[in-house]
C-alpha cells in the first residue's frame, strides 16, 4: 500500500483520507484538504483503492472495486496504520469508512459530501447503517450537494453520533456559485477548520 503523508509525523491525531469514486488521492482537491488539516496539526494519510492505483499503470479503467474490496481495503489500511485513529474522506471514500468505522472501533468518522443518494434518485439512499452507527460521526455537506440537500436528510433517521454541518450554498465538492458571496477557498477552509476541530 502506498501512502500520501502531511503534518508532523508525532502528531496528536492521525487522520485517514480516502478518495472519492473519481479523483486519485493526490488531486487538487484531496491535496489543499490534506494540507489544511495538517497546518492544524494533525497528521494526515491519503492512500488509493486497488482501481485508483491501478488506473496509475493503465491497467484499469471504469467503475469502482465491487464493495467487498473497497471494505478490505479499509480494514487493511486501518489495521496497517495502528490505533486510536479517526478515518473519512471524500465521497465514496467517506461512505465506505462509515461502514467500517464501527466494526474497526475507531475515534471519528468525518466525511466531506456523503452520497446520502445517487443525484436525481432521493428514493435510493444509502442510510440504512447510518442507523445504528455508534462512531462519533461528523459529515460536511454542501446546501446543493445533489447526492443529498437539507430536505433529503432532514426526512432520514440518522443515529445521534451522526452531526451534519451544512456548507454554504456548496455542491458536491462543496463550491459555491459565483455569485453567493461565498468562495470555493472559504467553503473549503470552513469544512477543514470544523474537521479539525472534531478530530482533535
Amino acid at each position: 500500500m502506498q501512502y500520501l503523508t502531511d503534518g508532523p509525523k508525532n502528531a496528536e491525531r492521525t487522520f485517514v483520507l480516502a478518495h472519492g469514486a473519481g479523483g486519485p488521492m493526490d488531486n487538487a482537491w484531496m491535496t489543499k484538504v490534506a494540507r489544511g488539516l495538517a497546518e492544524h496539526g494533525i497528521r494526515v494519510v491519503r492512500f488509493e483503492f486497488p482501481y485508483m492505483a491501478a488506473r496509475r499503470t493503465g491497467k484499469k479503467t471504469g467503475a469502482p472495486d465491487r464493495p467487498q474490496v473497497l471494505l478490505d481495503t479499509w480494514r487493511n489500511v486501518i489495521t496497517d496504520l495502528g490505533d486510536d485513529l479517526a478515518i473519512g474522506g471524500k465521497s465514496l471514500g467517506g461512505r465506505i469508512a462509515s461502514m467500517v468505522a464501527d466494526e474497526m472501533k475507531v475515534r471519528a468518522l468525518v466525511c466531506f459530501g456523503y452520497p446520502f443518494h445517487p443525484p436525481g434518485k432521493p428514493e435510493r439512499t444509502r442510510t440504512e447503517h447510518l442507523e445504528a452507527l455508534r462512531t462519533r460521526t461528523l459529515i460536511l455537506q454542501g446546501e446543493r450537494d445533489p447526492f443529498g440537500v437539507p430536505s433529503d436528510v432532514a426526512s432520514y433517521k440518522l443515529s445521534k453520533s451522526i452531526h451534519v454541518e451544512w456548507i454554504p450554498d456548496g455542491d458536491h465538492s462543496l463550491k459555491p456559485r459565483s455569485g453567493s458571496g461565498n468562495t470555493e477557498a472559504s467553503n473549503l477552509q470552513q469544512a477543514v477548520d470544523l474537521a479539525a476541530k472534531f478530530v482533535r
